[in-house]
């Protein structure tokens, strides 16, 4: 079992920046590839971001390719999301994913393909 816990986001204007990191707890975290997923009001769930367990592959949404960037620490548990350039369009409830890996190179960008949730941390961005 993988316990996940996003945190740090909040309220900001359009064209600021955001740091949300997910803290992971249960087993070696360098096992999981992570993936980054965000959920609008009367939308559904969107893949934004993954990353391999070895922290050496990504993947991004169209949306957010060259605004934002996912990183990993093994040594700490924990995931990162780096969101630059905000627009409203990304506010969101943001929530990270993982799902166990046999490959360290492996990543998934299917919400279906990831076992493990956060509780999700919202991200508002004003105009």
């Amino acid at each position: 079992q993988v316990q996940l816990v996003e945190s740090g986001g909040g309220l900001v204007q359009a064209g600021d920046s955001l740091r949300l990191s997910c803290a992971a707890s249960g087993r070696t975290f360098s096992n999981y590839a992570m993936g980054w997923f965000r959920q609008a009001p009367g939308k559904e769930r969107d893949f934004v971001a993954s990353i391999s367990g070895s922290g050496g592959n990504t993947f991004y949404a169209d949306s957010v390719k060259g605004r934002f960037t996912m990183s990993r620490d093994n040594t700490k548990n924990t995931v990162y999301l780096q969101m630059n350039s905000l627009k409203p369009e990304d506010t969101a409830v943001y929530y990270c994913a993982a799902r166990r890996t046999y490959s360290p190179s492996e990543l998934f960008t299917a919400g279906a393909e990831y076992a493990y949730w956060g509780q999700g941390t919202q991200v508002t961005v004003s105009s």
